[in-house]
């Protein structure tokens, strides 16, 4: 998942002095430092670090407040400087004096948005309540400018090159989607909108935060884990302890419907209590309750939308997508739907079928699948997860898979770092060079789960690459694996390790940047567009070269073995119909949620979502959604309300361009040139549809997702 900040906010212009008295440049106003604490506050200048990497190790929460407040008084005055310019509007006076505005309040808010997801505090929780309807009428003073949307209006493409072409439109488009043709009236009540909206969005995840970490089983036996490793109940013992019941064993909740140890457990009531801990998170009617705030938010959502003149939410916010309209992406979301769910019912009737035959007197339900799947699995293609597990060390699949997959295709290199603060312990560091050994960014990883962090994996620039800035890209990668207990390795499953090379692919992304202007770079694309690297570089995990160099058993240091490779292989689209029903359900829950037209179709949160899946034909009640809805974060605090779809829409192009790879010679150098070339430096710059037809000659089809998936031959 890319992480989209919820904060509207023009690229930064660093800064080029490091006392903290702001000097004028062509677009700034001066605005006194009156607070004496800025003098210290390592948001106000640019950092020393390499590629003006976060100084961790300086930052403080009592440094937000202050550089919030500074930084949106010197941007204010900057957008009105521009919008108020008595002189005629050209490209540099107006689009990049745009660019290069709100340095201070951009570096403050980045490194704030990525602490409020990766490690956050009551503090910052605080803060990210008070300032989100802040930064939101702050948003709005911009993009419903009158004044400044005039001046961009009137610029003349003529003479520009591509991307300064691409970037005026980018911004036209932009500032009406928000709103810049409005009437006043209309203008001050979708301003009025946007604060709420940004305030529930906040509070939502906050509780949703909460939720996740109070809804944790407790065991007090060691046998209810019947089926996990010892070092699993270790890490199940050291987690009670440390949420200060010594004696017990914690199982912490990841963020998905599903949780990985219901596949192990034997115990069929630890497997109902672990899933329906999962599901009634966020619906027990205490304050982490999060079903009245979406109601809010749908209903808002709505009023925006209508503002706005559309019909519904979903439709104001694809105009700029690649599906353009909810029609368009309902309709993959149907062509997909029918062929899983009717291979889920098959998987069904595998499993309850070996429940039969093993005299269990019991119908399957959603905390058996994974149980006996696993088992249906080993019986088809003899394969135990449990088995491979040893062979995925988390740095080795790192460094010897993601890392040389990387060097393979693209000619990288990757050096660890020591030397650069981090904002967690966990946190570790690489510097990246390109095929001909220049520096071109830093990256950090932080692996592991912890109350203070969003579930889910995602990706993140600290520092967005910008030739216009002079600035190469900072990225971090956020994950949620369970850490082992201390002086025990750190093993994941296949699953795991796709995550961690899909959530590279958007690192990669990031790394390949290579725009003049920040609002164009990178990762700047979209949200259907934007999962598409991410996928592309999932295949790498299986293919063969690579796999064999990182699937090393972490005690013998053994390679795998070709028999578990050629059954890893086969298994590829084992429970596929299970695994693709959760997706394409809750996608279609997502679009359901925004695609209504009268507030008199928003009822109670369950019930809707009861009417929705039954609507799509998700009535096998064995295949929950992967999200719930009062859970679903990607939608409700995410950015990608109406937008959930995009994992299949991103997937039907990764699909198609990952069989042009194949037929052309998969894993070479030039296959690696090609895409980064056509699909990975491009960042928004270009025509994406275009772009894709550049890489593989023709438009996406969706036949080779479908067989991907096993659903056709």
């Amino acid at each position: 998942m890319k992480n989209i900040s919820s904060v509207l906010l023009i690229s930064a212009l660093a800064l080029n002095q490091s006392c903290t008295t702001m000097k004028k440049t062509d677009t700034q106003q001066e605005i006194p430092v009156t607070d004496p604490s800025l003098s210290s506050n390592p948001f106000m200048k640019k950092s020393k670090l390499q590629y003006e990497a976060p100084e961790f190790d300086k930052i403080k929460n009592e440094h937000f407040k202050p550089a919030f407040d500074f930084g949106l008084k010197q941007h204010d005055a900057e957008i009105l400087k521009i919008a108020n310019n008595p002189e005629a509007p050209t490209f540099e006076n107006t689009i990049v004096a745009l660019e290069k505005s709100g340095e201070v309040l951009k570096r403050a808010t980045i490194v704030f948005s990525n602490l409020t997801s990766a490690n956050t505090n009551p503090t910052l929780q605080a803060l990210d309540e008070e300032f989100a309807p802040i930064f939101a009428a702050h948003s709005d003073k911009m993009y419903l400018n009158e004044n400044l949307y005039k001046r961009i209006k009137s610029i003349k493409e003529d003479g520009l090159d591509s991307e300064g072409k691409r970037l005026v439109q980018f911004y036209k488009q932009n500032f009406e989607i928000a709103g810049a043709n409005l009437s006043a009236a209309d203008k001050e009540k979708l301003k009025q909108i946007n604060q709420e909206l940004a305030s529930l969005s906040t509070q939502y995840a906050n509780k949703l935060l909460e939720a996740r970490k109070q809804g944790g089983v407790f065991f007090s036996d060691a046998k209810e884990l019947d089926g996990l490793s010892t070092d699993e109940i270790e890490a199940a013992a050291t987690d009670a302890k440390t949420a200060g019941q010594p004696g017990k064993y914690l199982l912490a909740l990841q963020n998905t419907t599903q949780q990985p140890l219901l596949q192990n457990l034997k115990n069929r009531t630890t497997r109902e209590k672990l899933f329906k801990a999962s599901w009634l998170r966020a619906e027990k009617g205490d304050g982490n309750d999060t079903r009245e705030t979406i109601e809010k938010l749908a209903k808002l959502r709505l009023k925006k939308a209508q503002t706005l003149g559309k019909k519904s939410f979903a439709e104001w916010k694809l105009q700029d997508q690649m599906a353009k309209t909810p029609e368009a992406a309902t309709k993959l979301m149907n062509q997909i739907a029918t062929p899983a769910v009717e291979t889920a019912r098959r998987e069904a009737k595998d499993i309850q079928d070996l429940i039969d035959q093993q005299k269990g007197g019991f119908k399957v339900e959603p905390w058996d699948w994974n149980f006996y799947a696993e088992q249906v699995r080993k019986a088809k293609y003899d394969l135990d997860e449990n088995q491979i597990k040893p062979y995925f060390e988390v740095t080795t699949v790192l460094e010897k898979g993601v890392f040389y997959a990387a060097e393979k295709f693209y000619g990288l290199t990757f050096k660890k770092r020591t030397d650069l603060p981090v904002y967690h312990p966990d946190v570790v560091t690489y510097e990246v060079f390109d095929h001909d050994g220049k520096s071109i960014a830093i990256y950090y990883l932080d692996f592991y789960t912890r109350d203070s962090k969003n579930g889910g994996a995602w990706m993140s620039n600290f520092v967005e690459q910008s030739y216009l800035l002079g600035t190469k890209p900072v990225i971090v990668n956020c994950y949620n694996y369970q850490k082992p207990a201390p002086g025990k390795p750190s093993l994941i499953s296949y699953d795991d390790v796709s995550t961690m090379f899909h959530e590279f692919g958007h690192s990669i992304h990031g790394m390949f940047a290579s725009q003049k202007y920040p609002s164009l770079s990178g990762t700047s694309v979209p949200r259907d567009f934007v999962e598409f690297p991410s996928q592309i570089n999932e295949h790498w995990a299986l293919d063969p070269v690579v796999l064999k160099n990182y699937a090393i058993h972490y005690e013998t240091k053994q390679p795998i073995p070709q028999t578990l490779v050629e059954k890893i292989k086969k298994a590829a689209t084992f429970n596929q119909g299970y695994m693709t029903t959760e997706l394409v359900s809750a996608a279609a829950l997502d679009m359901d949620w925004h695609t209504v037209t009268n507030e008199s179709q928003l009822i109670p949160v369950l019930d809707f979502e009861k009417q929705s899946l039954a609507s799509h034909g998700f009535t096998l009640a064995t295949v929950p959604p992967r999200y719930h809805t009062p859970y679903f974060a990607h939608i409700w605090g995410g950015g990608y309300s109406a937008g959930y779809y995009a994992y299949l829409w991103s997937e039907t192009l990764d699909n198609d361009a990952w069989e042009w790879i194949k037929s052309n010679g998969g894993l070479t150098r030039e296959n690696g040139d090609r895409f980064r070339k056509y699909i990975l430096s491009v960042g928004n710059s270009v025509d994406l549809n275009q772009a894709f037809r550049d890489f593989t000659g023709h438009d996406p089809d969706i036949k080779p997702l479908l067989r991907n998936r096993g659903f056709i031959k």
